[in-house]
């Protein structure tokens, strides 16, 4: 992860800060920085959406393709992650530090949102035991400063949201073999239900207190963080511990309870462009 170097003063300041709900750019400890939500930026995908957290930038397409169902799951589709970590966006994403990063973050994603109580996986099969959709979504990291989970989870959703599936048209040709045949009108099309697809909640524990959408500064400070998958619903999916430091029980339960409510403010106050 993007890593800065940040003063003992400055860490006192930020500390002291968040103490009494007061974040260095004027936030307060749950408090989002604005978002920007752009969908169809992206032309040779079939979904596609970008999102802008503060300085952060996130690219998301989306390409479905037909493939072969996993033998233990016959009758349902499933999503493939790539994340890439552009050097552009930090120098320390250059060689394996982007690599070990983006097999890192493509590994929580598949846990978050590869599942049927994200998405509905059975839409995505065309003939049981044989075809199937594969949603291949890659990532792209533009610029970090922070909080890269949430600003990848909206991309997600907003991307998916964005996806348009082809119809597919099954016939018997003389042999009895199966013809797939994928409509070439861009209206008919299958749309996902993204209703359930969960976004994810970064908690940061600075000092005695967590804070939400944490920078890069506040994240130096920083001695471990909670990532919690959580639906519209106030629903949590997902719960993962990342950082070298401990957490205790305390601590979690007072992040679990107020994730729910976070997580539903910064999407109410997300701007769609």
């Amino acid at each position: 992860m993007a890593t800065v170097q940040v003063s003992e003063a400055e860490k006192v300041y930020i500390l002291h800060g968040i103490r009494d709900d007061l974040r260095v750019d004027g936030r307060g400890c749950e408090d989002y920085r604005h978002m920007e939500i752009e969908t169809d930026v992206v032309s040779n995908t079939d979904g596609s959406a970008k999102v802008t957290l503060g300085h952060t930038a996130v690219l998301v397409g989306v390409k479905a393709e037909i493939g072969k169902p996993r033998p233990t799951v016959p009758a349902e589709g499933y999503l493939e992650f790539f994340v890439d970590c552009s050097a552009n966006a930090t120098p320390e994403f250059e060689g394996r530090g982007g690599e070990e990063l983006g097999t890192k973050l493509s590994n929580t994603l598949y846990k978050v949102f590869n599942n049927k109580r994200s998405i509905d996986l059975k839409s995505l099969c065309i003939c049981a035991g044989e075809h199937c959709w594969v949603l291949y979504v890659d990532v792209l990291l533009l610029q970090c400063d922070g909080n890269l989970y949430d600003a990848i989870s909206v991309a997600i959703k907003a991307a998916l949201f964005n996806t348009k599936i082809p119809k597919v048209h099954i016939s018997s040709d003389e042999e009895g073999g199966k013809e797939i045949e994928l409509s070439d009108d861009p209206y008919d099309c299958m749309r996902l239900n993204v209703e359930n697809v969960p976004c994810i909640v970064t908690l940061c524990k600075v000092g005695h207190r967590h804070v939400v959408d944490a920078t890069l500064q506040e994240k130096a400070c920083s001695v471990a963080s909670l990532i919690i998958s959580v639906t519209h619903k106030g629903t949590i999916t997902c719960m993962r511990k990342v950082g070298g430091g401990s957490l205790d029980p305390e601590s979690i339960f007072e992040m679990t309870e107020v994730s729910p409510a976070s997580l539903l403010s910064h999407l109410a106050s997300s701007q769609h462009s």
